[in-house]
């Protein structure tokens, strides 16, 4: 082995590479005889790629703030015209690569959607992305006296990237690309230390302030014109198992967020509880049961002792 190796690549002879390289091996089949994996050669999603399409997704629809440097008005249509067809090109290739990796078939035993017919449905949804985006980044503007115009906000708030992001990505889990949208979701909580699975629904208007530490899990549904500040989390209180001990995947365990509803820093809100419309839930709140509409929480769970936690809005 390291005399083939040698061959081909210069390698110092001093290091104990057929060791290493054997016990590697032996990990790699053990580890595919454990857990079923496929034993011919697959080739997964590239993290690397999706970066690049997302890059040029997000300059598709905002071109003179995220497209190419030096890009002129004049130039915008053309730009476009040429870019989109190559993006779409390339995701098809990456969806390609998960549909191909599948054992199992799609739901109700139908097969899987090819990569590019895929890929068709999600480009129809480009154009309503970008009126979602629209929306997010004037609920950032209004709802920000530190922002002084959109182009800040599209140009430099990490809450607007992540929520691009999460826009692509929620569009691709839904038409059948879980992993390729959940390697999305990742790259923008790498970028920005806000964490939103791409299942999480989200409604239009959508601003998360400052953002670091932001986690929005699977089965969180937001509605319309929500804000939430940094380090808020809507979590699950607990898992489900099955009768092996296994975990349930699926199951609705995280909260719906209503209409007009204000997260501040640092709250955290747990299990499929609802926060009733237009409620505010204040800093470093622990919240674990569902509040009605207009309600202003100030005190964590911890701390009611029976009371009812939530107050009229001042």
């Amino acid at each position: 082995m390291q005399g083939i190796i040698q061959s081909q690549f210069p390698v110092q002879d001093h290091w104990p590479l057929d060791e290493v390289l054997a016990e590697l091996r032996t990990s790699r089949q053990a580890w595919c005889a454990a857990h079923s994996a496929q034993q011919a050669p697959r080739v997964y999603p590239s993290r690397e790629v999706l970066q690049t399409l997302v890059r040029d997704l997000a300059g598709v629809m905002f071109p003179l703030w995220l497209g190419p440097a030096g890009l002129s008005a004049d130039e915008v249509d053309l730009h476009v015209a040429l870019t989109l067809p190559s993006v779409l090109d390339r995701l098809s290739e990456q969806v390609g690569r998960e549909l191909a990796g599948r054992l199992t078939a799609g739901a109700a035993g139908q097969p899987d959607p090819t990569a590019r017919q895929l890929v068709g449905q999600f480009a129809r949804q480009i154009p309503a992305l970008k009126a979602l985006l629209d929306a997010d980044a004037l609920a950032a503007y209004q709802g920000d006296p530190a922002a002084h115009s959109i182009d800040e906000v599209l140009l430099c708030y990490p809450g607007f990237l992540a929520i691009i992001h999460h826009r692509l990505a929620h569009q691709l889990y839904r038409l059948g690309a879980p992993l390729v949208a959940r390697i999305i979701t990742e790259i923008a909580h790498s970028l920005t230390g806000i964490d939103i699975h791409p299942g999480a629904t989200i409604g239009p208007g959508f601003f998360i302030d400052h953002g670091t530490g932001v986690v929005i899990g699977e089965t969180a549904i937001i509605g319309r014109n929500v804000r939430m500040y940094q380090g808020v989390i809507l979590g699950t209180k607990r898992f489900s198992v099955n009768e092996t001990g296994e975990l349930v995947k699926g199951l609705p365990r995280h909260p719906v967020v209503e209409d007009g509803v204000v997260i501040y820093a640092g709250a955290t809100v747990l299990g499929r509880i609802t926060i009733g419309q237009g409620s505010s839930i204040g800093s470093n709140v622990r919240l674990t049961h569902s509040v009605a509409p207009g309600s202003h929480i100030i005190r964590s769970d911890h701390d009611i002792e029976g009371a009812s936690p939530h107050l009229p809005r001042e």
